[in-house]
């Protein structure tokens, strides 16, 4: 789905990491939840409260999954999942599009 429509968009932004990572918040009327974001290179550790489904748009890096030994690899698109209440690493190694979706 290249658009979503029909939804309301909130309008103060969420700023990680001294705004090398931002996204905006946008809440569907069935009352789901989704962020549209831009990640800038460099290394990141995030927590999880809910399970997290990461598209990668565009761009370039590296995921360590919870329990994973090995990095995965995303350049151009791609994407992964995030289980409930857990801790992932990103190397963004070019400026990075994103959308997450919380299940």
């Amino acid at each position: 789905m290249s658009q979503f429509d029909n939804v309301s968009v909130v309008k103060k932004a969420n700023i990680y990491f001294d705004g090398k990572v931002t996204s905006r918040t946008v809440l569907f009327a069935d009352g789901t939840k989704k962020t549209l974001g831009i990640m800038l290179p460099g290394d990141y550790e995030f927590g999880t409260d809910t399970i997290e489904i990461m598209e990668i748009l565009a761009g370039e890096l590296k995921v360590l999954l919870p329990g994973a030994t090995e990095w995965l690899a995303i350049s151009g698109t791609g994407e992964f999942t995030v289980p409930a209440h857990t801790r992932f690493k990103l190397e963004v190694k070019t400026p990075t599009d994103y959308c997450c979706s919380y299940i």
